[in-house]
């Protein structure tokens, strides 16, 4: 991806967004052609010249410094996701030099054995690209068997988007599959080089009706805690809060747990998935 072009849409996607009457500037009686704050008003906001900050928004501006770029996320009021994703795009010694391993991750046996113990709900470890590098049986049973596909394919992302089965077995497809483009857009920022990652959005681009407008938008990610529903076609409606957690040692390696309510119907059904999946022994 080219860089100036990062930095450029990503500014005015986020300036687009903020609501002039919001920040406390006064009206100036100018007709506005664009939504959200012009690029002076971005400026006055972060202390900066007009001019500066339009070289900025052009990747002109060579590198700012770490004050400027702290200063900008204040006046775009951007959330930690976005500030990270801002850092990334601005601050290239720092942290956009970045380049993702060519190796294959692998997810250590401690991790493994945590995965196995949890069986009573499902769990499983994402790597660089939200690819699924481990998954225990009842992950494997509430979205897909990832274990059974090509090692090509053990991807959330592609899963959520490609997939037929994950329209019908993913409640609330959009939003999720939106929030997931998301998490790509941020990893994207932070290893812009990282030719495995282009290949996915290449991929992602020709066979997803929907991933070029959610693309396009550069929202941005990280994924810490929330609640998820899924319709699976044995047990009906299962309803999940998660939680994610860097694993230890591997910045790049996130450790996601579904849980449920104790007694309640989505516990009750995981109970009937568990028996149902159990490996037959003799």
């Amino acid at each position: 991806m080219e860089r100036s072009r990062e930095i450029a849409d990503f500014l005015r996607t986020r300036r687009a967004a903020i609501a002039p009457e919001l920040t406390g500037l006064p009206a100036d009686g100018r007709v506005r052609r664009v939504p959200g704050l012009r690029r002076d008003e971005v400026a006055r906001l972060a202390g900066v010249s007009t001019e500066y900050y339009t070289r900025l928004e052009q990747g002109r501006a060579g590198r700012p410094s770490t004050e400027v770029v702290q200063a900008l996320a204040r006046a775009l009021r951007l959330d930690p996701s976005e500030r990270e994703h801002l850092a990334d795009l601005l601050l290239p010694a720092e942290h956009a030099a970045r380049r993702a391993p060519e190796r294959p991750q692998r997810v250590r046996p401690g991790l493994h054995l945590m995965l196995e113990t949890l069986a009573h709900v499902p769990a499983f470890v994402l790597g660089r690209r939200t690819d699924v590098l481990a998954a225990n049986r009842l992950a494997r049973e509430v979205l897909v068997d990832f274990d059974a596909l090509p090692a090509t394919r053990r991807n959330l992302a592609r899963y959520y988007l490609l997939e037929p089965q994950a329209r019908e077995r993913v409640g609330d497809w959009a939003t999720i599959a939106a929030e997931t483009v998301a998490m790509l857009r941020l990893e994207a920022g932070r290893y812009p080089d990282d030719r495995r990652l282009a290949e996915l959005i290449g991929e992602l681009t020709l066979r997803c009706p929907e991933f070029p407008a959610w693309w396009n938008d550069h929202r941005v990610l990280r994924r810490t805690h929330g609640a998820k529903h899924y319709v699976h076609p044995l047990v009906g409606d299962l309803h999940f809060s998660y939680e994610s957690f860097q694993a230890p040692g591997d910045p790049d390696q996130t450790l996601c747990v579904y849980s449920v309510e104790p007694a309640s119907a989505t516990a009750d059904a995981l109970r009937l998935l568990a028996g149902w999946s159990a490996p037959t022994t003799t």
